[in-house]
């Protein structure tokens, strides 16, 4: 038996339910885990609310970590008592228990927390993929990065400092502005009262930016073309504000035969190979001490409407994480 979140229809976070339910022996080719920890992502949103359909009733989340209790038939390199971690799969990580499919499973370093583990796996895959594979990120460059106090954006920040470019990031307050100065953000803009582009025009000499990755959609798209200087690169990674309405692609054009990009996690991690050599890279970079894990916000699993609550209305810095 297992007490898991469950909706059986798309709403706001009043519609998540907390219910038990039986967990089958694994199947072929599954992993029973005891989870320590869930992580709690804006996907998670999109998924309750309906902008991403799914079939209902529905569990909710993809990424967590925990104890390998029981191991499927066919299932090797993992034994009961491992340590792991996991990111993606069936919806369902809302719970204490659970199946996983093992391919989508990496064993978490000993330098590693559990708690860290789920905080990491979906926002630092993420940063894994924004700074190393979509745009590689090199020495000297100076980059931009929306929502710089968020979950992902603090370790884009830290990771993008590592790499020896110069960040900039937006936030909607002085205290976020704060935050992201501490973790190494070289320049902060305060989306609420400054105007973005302009800001990034000064900071650059009026040369604009290589990349561009936001994670905020339709409020802040145009603005950040604005910021991209010739042959730069538009990454838009997430629909915080709602998704981007459509426009006449001659406007990259106009605007310096610009690049976008509309990239998701799942794409990068499809094979194994590309997950494991991911998360191999992410967990030495956390571990070297180089990029930090901020979990800044903890709530008992049963809370998980709170928790979404607080994300929706931009309460949150850092990862937020469910405990079981």
């Amino acid at each position: 038996m297992s007490r898991l979140i469950r909706f059986e229809r798309t709403g706001g976070p009043e519609v998540l339910q907390w219910v038990e339910a039986d967990v089958p022996p694994p199947a072929a080719g599954e992993v029973r885990i005891r989870h320590g920890a869930v992580g709690v992502n804006y996907i998670d949103t999109y998924h309750r609310s309906g902008l991403y359909p799914v079939p209902l009733p529905s569990g909710l989340g993809q990424e967590a970590a925990g104890i390998v209790e029981a191991l499927g038939e066919g299932v090797s390199g993992f034994a009961p008592g491992d340590r792991v971690a996991y990111v993606g799969g069936a919806l369902g990580a809302y719970a204490e228990v659970r199946n996983v499919d093992a391919q989508i499973l990496v064993r978490l370093p000993d330098m590693i927390s559990v708690e860290q583990g789920a905080a990491m796996m979906m926002r630092g895959l993420t940063a894994q993929y924004l700074l190393r594979r979509t745009y590689r990120v090199q020495p000297g460059d100076t980059i931009l990065i929306h929502a710089a106090a968020g979950g992902v954006g603090l370790l884009v920040v830290e990771w993008a400092k590592a790499l020896g470019a110069t960040v900039i990031g937006t936030v909607s307050s002085d205290a976020k502005a704060e935050l992201a100065r501490q973790h190494g953000c070289d320049h902060t803009i305060v989306y609420t009262r400054e105007s973005v582009s302009r800001r990034v025009r000064e900071i650059t000499g009026g040369e604009g930016v290589p990349v561009v990755y936001d994670s905020i959609g339709k409020d802040t798209f145009m603005d950040s073309l604005a910021c991209l200087r010739p042959l730069g690169m538009m990454v838009t990674f997430g629909n915080a504000s709602g998704p981007v309405p459509a426009f006449e692609p001659a406007l990259l054009s106009r605007m310096g035969s610009l690049f976008l990009t509309r990239p998701t996690l799942f794409h990068y991690i499809a094979r194994r190979d590309d997950l494991v050599a991911m998360a191999d890279e992410l967990f030495a970079v956390v571990a070297s001490g180089q990029v930090s894990v901020s979990i800044n916000q903890r709530h008992p699993l049963e809370d998980a409407a709170i928790a979404h609550r607080e994300l929706e209305a931009r309460r949150t810095t850092g990862s937020t994480i469910l405990i079981p």
